[in-house]
């Protein structure tokens, strides 16, 4: 009985997006320099905003730490995409499956708090004007990131134990890209089903809680601009749009994934590469062509540099 219980698969095996090597090659190309723009974009914006004084705010601060997020969550699954495109066994180390697993869920989850903290931070910025000094302190900020980052190692952790529990002796294909819950616990060797729902529902749930807020929020603010504040209703307005887009991008997917799962696989594996590969890569770019301040910053970055290298 004891023995029965341990896991005695040593690795597991992608099924990735297709079994056509010309396509799998063809698409090689757009994945690393998607990789290429979420690394060089994130990383970007968190050095403007870190060496500009005139970004040194709750909102640039919280925008610093999504972006880095975003940067880490696409590297937990694209490199290792990327590489399997040109090999033709796409193997993944069991420990490495569990990696996998933890880093999508503790940054996917951090990410969540992170967003819900940004439109709680927009709320305060538009809402309470007079006291958002107060409220929206150094101090508070770096506990809301704090804060963010626990909850998502918990919501990660947690799922991992569950999985370690399982016994895993025979099936060992991923029909995916990466190890995502649902699809590694099909392959225990014992009935998941049951499981697996709480699990999901869980995930699911959270990102649901999550995204139902930042739109009440949103939807107050907009209410709040558009009532008391014709001047401020255009910047507000730009500002909460760039917020929502991302939103809508990053928990549209999860939601369907965990929550309304349509159990059709290339459905699922577009939304994953949704999610873990295409929205860290527009982040940047919504947040950097919608922004002036963040634009001005780019511009004096850009002089500040010019001049060193002409002296």
């Amino acid at each position: 009985m004891e023995e029965a219980n341990k896991s005695v698969v040593s690795e597991f095996i992608f099924q990735g997006f297709c079994t056509s090597k010309e396509l799998q090659i063809f698409l090689f190309l757009p994945f690393s320099t998607i990789y290429l723009m979420t690394f060089v974009g994130n990383l970007f914006v968190v050095v403007v905003i870190l060496t500009d004084h005139h970004l040194h705010s709750p909102m640039y601060f919280l925008l610093a730490n999504l972006s880095f997020v975003d940067f880490c969550l696409s590297s937990v699954t694209t490199p290792k995409l990327t590489t399997d495109l040109l090999q033709d066994s796409k193997t993944i180390s069991f420990g490495g499956c569990m990696i996998q697993i933890l880093g999508v869920h503790f940054l996917g989850g951090a990410e969540m708090v992170i967003l819900v903290t940004m439109g709680y931070d927009r709320y305060v910025a538009i809402c309470k004007p007079l006291h958002y000094s107060s409220i929206m302190d150094r101090q508070k900020c770096i506990g809301l990131i704090w804060v963010s980052w626990i909850i998502g190692f918990l919501h990660s952790i947690i799922q991992v134990v569950i999985i370690l529990g399982l016994p895993f002796c025979g099936p060992r294909v991923v029909d995916s890209f990466f190890c995502d819950i649902p699809l590694v616990m099909k392959l225990a060797c014992v009935d998941t089903d049951t499981l697996t729902i709480v699990i999901n529902s869980n995930s699911g749930i959270y990102a649901t809680t999550s995204f139902i807020l930042l739109m009440i929020s949103y939807t107050y603010i907009l209410l709040t601009v558009l009532l008391y504040s014709k001047n401020g209703a255009s910047k507000a307005l730009s500002t909460c749009t760039s917020h929502i887009t991302v939103v809508v991008l990053f928990f549209g997917p999860c939601i369907f994934i965990y929550l309304w799962a349509v159990n059709i696989t290339w459905v699922d594996k577009f939304l994953a590469v949704f999610y873990t590969i295409i929205t860290p890569v527009l982040n940047p770019a919504i947040y950097t062509l919608r922004n002036n301040e963040i634009k001005n910053a780019i511009t004096r970055l850009g002089r500040g540099l010019s001049g060193r290298s002409l002296a």
